[in-house]
């Protein structure tokens, strides 16, 4: 399997270049923030329920993307390395679709990004998808806080280490449960550890 950068100066590169940091190598744990709204909170039967539903919608609409080569056949390609926490296990590989990045639109049937493991046989396998929008962007037209599938988008303001302006991020783990919710940013049992910092 093969697996390549986008080279062509997707949108998303446009945005982050003055974000040196979005490069191949392992990020630590406090870049990314953990909130209450973080935390596992379906615990009703309704809330449970709105969470399966939400998860199968995302499910189904990445289910094309098993194959990392059909995702690159779409436009998403790995924009960075695999992001990994010290002590709350990891992310994974993010594979950026330019197009989608820098409007204001938020569809649980197209993602901005999808979540890739790295495996011990050297292929990558999906485990969740990515929502992200600009929080400039957003509140242009919006004064919530965005929202998708009924859960909150977790906010990472400005000045962050990315160099980036704030933005909102929902991670969906459609394809791996994450025993401390489907919607949290940190999965317990990903890990980078099969990441050698170059395409396989």
């Amino acid at each position: 399997m093969k697996v390549r950068r986008s080279t062509a100066g997707l949108f998303v590169l446009a945005v982050l270049v003055t974000a040196g940091s979005w490069s191949s190598r392992v990020f630590a744990q406090h870049d990314h923030p953990t909130t209450a709204s973080s935390l596992r909170h379906d615990s009703t039967p309704d809330q449970k329920g709105k969470t399966g539903a939400f998860v199968k919608v995302v499910r189904d609409a990445t289910e094309r993307f098993r194959d990392v080569a059909a995702a690159e056949a779409e436009g998403y390609f790995l924009q960075f390395g695999c992001v990994s926490g010290s002590d709350s296990g990891a992310m994974g590989l993010h594979f950026v679709k330019g197009s989608l990045v820098g409007d204001d639109v938020l569809d649980p049937t197209r993602p901005e990004i999808l979540i890739y493991e790295p495996t011990p046989n050297g292929r990558l396998r999906l485990i969740g998808a990515d929502f992200l929008v600009f929080a400039e962007t957003w509140h242009k037209t919006h004064v919530e806080t965005p929202e998708l599938g009924g859960q909150l988008l977790h906010l990472f303001e400005s000045p962050n280490r990315f160099g980036l302006p704030a933005f909102y991020t929902l991670h969906v783990w459609a394809w791996k449960d994450n025993p401390n919710g489907a919607f949290v940013n940190w999965h317990p049992n990903v890990s980078c550890e099969n990441f050698s910092g170059q395409n396989p």
